[in-house]
């Protein structure tokens, strides 16, 4: 053995005894500090790990809470009030937002949730969502607060969203509630308007109309110039009343206080009769109209004026759209014991996929008509038909494969009144 060698191994001996040594002396300091906490000499050496756990844990806890306030401090820069309650909808935390919407100085964690926002509406709501399981949404107008409950919100509209919590966190439920007051005046300026703005103008232009009705009636001398121009005096005169009817129609339906005369009908009847006044536009071409309904035609209660104007739209749609021969319009009921369902198809050159959801919207159409000989329809009727299934309660739904069938099917609940 070298010199070096020897060097090492005395070193490496002195660091043994060393080491020795001191796992000696902490292991009599963690035997008195164990025998002072009440524990067995020999569970003195789980001391040391018992004491990394605690601090492991604590620094667990500071990174959650840090996390906390982190998380607490985003869903305060949020417009929307953010609410969660337990399943008894009792406050667990609501966020800086909530207060201003609510006009409250303080929302109280651990208070039921009406207490909080004093509308049952609210708390309905998230009562829906906990009993179905599901996201409940809802548009809701606030209702004026009792005498000395804070801030008066009535008349206010919020949209309110609420869904279950997963019980891995604590169950119960979240609500987001949005102030959306503005936009709803706003919609409600715009209806106004429209249908004043509709009313104002059917008077005066009925009296145009006439005038020219009654300046072609003596045109007989008239040039070919003045001719065609009364021929398209008339035809854009009538698309503007059109127009003016429909957006009548639309307003009527959108107002919350307009209610359907709602009275048992003949459907098979109310279609017929659709179709008849539109034969005109059947004359000359390779078209017919197929009606499939039960024998006795099926009954529906309902306001037969806005299906006339359902059945019109749609059928119209179909001729004005198609214009090549082999063109068959199928309308056909089919009644369940709680339900119809009625539909209209065609087997047209259809609607391509990408305006599909946009059909029903107003004046939108599809192919755009600009030239002052070619007028296919003012955009709105489609928006009827939808705005006047909703109102007698059901649903409209649309499917089409171009050059195949195009198909409107409406779903309606049968009310109790009829037989």
């Amino acid at each position: 053995m070298t010199s070096f060698s020897f060097l090492l191994a005395l070193l490496l001996a002195a660091c043994l005894i060393a080491w020795a040594r001191r796992e000696k002396y902490w292991t009599k300091r963690w035997e008195g500090a164990a025998k002072s906490l009440g524990m067995k000499a020999r569970d003195a050496d789980q001391l040391p790990v018992q004491a990394a756990a605690m601090v492991q844990a604590r620094l667990h806890a500071e990174q959650q809470a840090e996390q906390r306030r982190v998380f607490e401090a985003l869903l305060d820069e949020i417009s929307q009030g953010l609410v969660l309650v337990d399943a008894n909808l009792r406050i667990r935390y609501a966020n800086g937002p909530l207060k201003k919407l609510l006009h409250r100085h303080e929302i109280h964690s651990g208070r039921s949730l009406m207490e909080e926002v004093r509308d049952h509406q609210i708390s309905d709501l998230v009562q829906e969502a906990l009993s179905k399981k599901s996201h409940a949404t809802r548009r809701i107008q606030m209702l004026p607060s009792d005498v000395g409950a804070g801030a008066n919100l009535g008349g206010r509209y919020f949209i309110a969203e609420a869904a279950p919590l997963a019980a891995d966190v604590g169950g119960g439920a979240w609500l987001m509630i949005q102030d959306v007051t503005e936009a709803a005046m706003t919609e409600q300026i715009r209806r106004d308007f429209v249908a004043n703005a509709s009313h104002e103008l059917r008077t005066p232009l009925t009296l145009i109309n006439g005038y020219i009705e009654m300046l072609q009636e003596d045109a007989g001398k008239a040039s070919p110039t003045v001719k065609r121009s009364l021929d398209v005096m008339e035809k854009h005169g009538k698309r503007i009343a059109r127009i003016i009817e429909d957006m009548l129609a639309i307003s009527r339906l959108e107002d919350a206080s307009s209610t359907l005369n709602k009275e048992p009908f003949n459907v098979l009847d109310c279609a017929r009769d659709a179709a008849d006044r539109l034969a005109p536009m059947l004359e000359g071409r390779d078209a017919r109209i197929e009606f499939h309904f039960p024998k006795e035609g099926g009954e529906l209660v309902g306001d037969r004026f806005y299906w006339d104007q359902i059945f019109s739209n749609l059928i119209e749609n179909s001729l004005k759209e198609n214009s090549k021969p082999g063109l068959v319009i199928r309308v056909s009921g089919e009644w369940q014991d709680k339900s119809c369902v009625i539909k209209v198809s065609d087997n047209g050159i259809g609607i391509p996929a990408h305006d599909l959801p946009f059909v029903f919207k107003r004046f939108y159409r599809g192919n755009k008509h600009h030239s002052s000989t070619q007028v296919k329809g003012t955009g709105l009727g489609l928006s009827i038909v939808r705005r006047a299934v909703e109102a007698h309660g059901g649903k409209v739904e649309l499917t089409s494969s171009p050059g195949i069938e195009t198909t409107f099917t409406m779903r309606l609940p049968l009310l109790h009144t009829q037989a």
